[in-house]
């Protein structure tokens, strides 16, 4: 095959001609001789590393596509639930929905979803992600009375709820065999947004999950790098190499925070394995709960911390202090921002999602989607780290804005080590590229139609038409 040479290429050095050649990017130069190459003439437009999503759950994202979307801002009363759930049960089986939220029909149970549907099982997944609601259809076919899942919550009585707090794998179980989705479309969608690299943060990966994920990337659905969070420490895949172990995903729950003793031993364990722990924290108290058992247990360089969706002002110094990477998602402002300022107590909002202050303070900063619990367009998420705007055009902690471009550097850092400096366009690097229609100021602006061309180690992997 041969090579490619992206002609005009604009890079922070002016005007260059950038070769690649086996997976590898070769030469960046001015005028090269392009014999030997197809040449790709960029007319200006900006070359760029190709973006890392550092936080995403693949099997979920694909799911949610074929799901009942239960929340705003298409449905938000609960009117409008039980006729979305109306139109899905016109097909065999049972009815996914996702996307949920309590201000659309309150905090669901059994009782209050056979209030709007009966005719089939019904399971929502809180948008969060972090709970279903079944009705009692539902209920019935996963044997939840006689289930033994501590996330499986009961009333004073000891009688089921309908509510199943993190429990994907087994409900999955308990609804009989099916495989993972099918990855091909999630694939080629990130690939238009210019995505080459992704950190699937699902925990404790099934072997089926795991092999799914692996699978699919080796068939070519899935052409981006991968590195997971959620492989359990006893595992041992035999992976390509560019399907990489990260780091153990540990939950701080904020429904059920860990007693101090169980997180510090899983940190330990964690590390005893020679892997780090990616914490999920969405609360001030989970985050400071981790950072004393950071202390009590140690430190690994891998070490991350998942979200930082609350950070209290006087934490950020000591983020800075201890130099563990936040991965953040400034998306859920563009998404969720006006519910946000509704429910939320004022110096939540002023805390919430921080950017600029971690970035001026030096506490290493990456970005990511949480796909698809936040949106999953990366610059849609540079645009709301950079504009602060709820949906309904209201701002969320404007001292937590950061331009565009600095909002970008934070999906360039190596899948290994988010919050690192951006990857750069030099010889010897590998051939994950992404070419924008414009010089990259004007890229930013755009959005995601300035795409043009991905390439993923050396193929293209999206070639806009026309």
């Amino acid at each position: 095959m041969s090579g490619i040479l992206f002609r005009r290429a604009s890079l922070p050095e002016g005007i260059r001609d950038v070769a690649v050649d086996g997976g590898m990017i070769m030469a960046v130069d001015v005028n090269r001789d392009s014999t030997g190459f197809d040449v790709i003439d960029s007319e200006g437009g900006a070359l760029i590393p190709g973006l890392h999503d550092h936080h995403i759950h693949l099997h979920a994202l694909a799911a949610a596509s074929a799901s009942v979307q239960c929340g705003p801002p298409s449905v938000t009363t609960s009117d409008d639930l039980a006729a979305a759930l109306d139109r899905a049960a016109g097909t065999s089986g049972w009815v996914r929905g996702v996307g949920y939220v309590e201000t659309v029909a309150g905090l669901l149970d059994c009782a209050a979803l056979d209030r709007l549907h009966t005719r089939r099982p019904v399971r929502i997944q809180h948008r969060s992600g972090a709970v279903w609601f079944l009705n009692t259809m539902a209920a019935e076919a996963v044997g939840l009375w006689t289930a033994d899942h501590p996330g499986v919550e009961r009333n004073g009585c000891g009688a089921p709820t309908g509510r199943v707090w993190r429990a994907d794998d087994w409900l999955r179980e308990r609804m009989g065999p099916s495989r993972p989705p099918d990855l091909s479309t999630v694939g080629s969608e990130l690939a238009r947004f210019g995505i080459t690299g992704v950190t699937d943060a699902t925990p404790g990966l099934s072997n089926e999950s795991l092999d799914a994920l692996v699978s699919s990337h080796v068939n070519g659905s899935v052409p981006q790098r991968l590195h997971l969070l959620g492989v359990p420490l006893d595992a041992t895949p035999e992976l390509p190499p560019t399907v990489t172990v990260g780091p153990l995903k540990v939950v701080l729950a904020d429904s059920d925070l860990p007693d101090f003793p169980t997180l510090c031993k899983q940190i330990r364990d964690a590390h005893s394995w020679g892997r780090g722990v990616a914490a999920h924290c969405v609360t001030r108290e989970a985050l400071l709960l981790l950072l004393a058992a950071f202390d009590e247990a140690g430190r690994h360089p891998d070490d991350r911390i998942e979200h930082g969706a609350i950070i209290a002002n006087d934490t950020v110094a000591d983020l800075s202090r201890r130099q563990i990477p936040v991965v953040t998602q400034p998306g859920f402002i563009t998404a969720r921002g006006d519910d946000y300022l509704d429910r939320l107590d004022t110096h939540d909002v002023t805390d919430l999602y921080r950017c600029a202050s971690l970035i001026e303070g030096h506490a290493p900063v990456a970005m990511s989607s949480d796909a698809p619990y936040g949106p999953v367009d990366p610059w849609t998420v540079i645009a709301a780290a950079a504009t602060r705007l709820a949906p309904d055009g209201r701002t969320v902690g404007a001292d937590e804005r950061v331009s565009r471009r600095s909002a970008l550097t934070r999906y360039l850092a190596p899948l290994s080590t988010p919050g690192a400096s951006a990857r750069q366009i030099r010889a010897g690097e590998p051939a994950d590229l992404v070419l924008l229609d414009a010089p990259i100021e004007a890229a930013l602006q755009t959005g995601a139609d300035a795409v043009r061309y991905t390439m993923i180690r050396g193929r293209a992997a999206y070639r806009r038409e026309g």
